[in-house]
């Protein structure tokens, strides 16, 4: 299905979006364990880092998500729904600091991999600019999921920056911790009230660990 406006007048959803877009602080957050038990194995065998596989499983998950591929209209008309979300990722610099990476979609886990590894080193050899050295190609800043991995610890709660007018879902992953023999990552997962429920989230959550159970 190709990008669409959604017809509010029979959206089920409008009340939703009319009650939740005027709030300051219209986006929630909820942390859950993920487990990635042999993930490392598993991911190796199609030429990807962990790193690289919780990212595409995630990305995966959220084209699932009717919610999680919306936008409000900048024109405050209604909401647009896009065919397929990309994502945009944090990468640690040699020098410190960290820049963004653009990783555009693909269903296969080995050409998402490939393509990720030959833009890594640009990215981490860069200075400057968050965006310096990020090759987006024709992917559009609306149709980004914003993730970042923090691999220092493991969180039980975490709270996204968020920009004026930014509905952007954003992802974050956390420290693997063994727990009763398998093995465990806090994942997060901000999203607008007025785009996404808890039943999304929830879809979501399903989908992403059927999607790293099968890789």
């Amino acid at each position: 299905m190709p990008d669409r406006d959604i017809p509010l007048a029979s959206w089920p959803r409008r009340a939703a979006l009319e009650h939740f877009r005027r709030m300051a602080q219209p986006a929630f957050s909820v942390t859950v364990p993920v487990d990635v038990t042999g993930l490392r194995e598993r991911a190796a065998a199609h030429g990807a880092t962990p790193w690289l596989a919780y990212h595409h499983a995630a990305l995966e998950a959220a084209n699932t998500v009717d919610g999680m591929r919306q936008t409000l209209k900048a024109d405050g008309t209604g909401v647009r729904e896009f065919e397929l979300i990309h994502a945009s990722t944090t990468v640690l610099r040699d020098d410190g600091s960290f820049g963004f990476l653009t990783l555009p979609r693909d269903p296969s886990l080995a050409a998402f991999a490939e393509r990720a590894k030959s833009h890594l080193p640009r990215i981490r050899s860069a200075s400057g600019d968050l965006f310096a050295a990020d090759a987006p190609g024709d992917v559009r800043e609306e149709t980004l999921v914003h993730m970042t991995a923090l691999p220092w610890f493991a969180f039980t709660a975490f709270t996204h920056a968020r920009g004026q007018g930014d509905d952007r879902p954003k992802i974050a992953f956390g420290r693997f911790t063994e727990q009763g023999g398998r093995l465990l990552m806090p994942v997060a997962v901000d999203v607008h009230h007025a785009l996404c429920d808890g039943a999304h989230v929830g879809r979501f959550f399903e989908q992403f660990q059927s999607s790293l159970d099968e890789i």
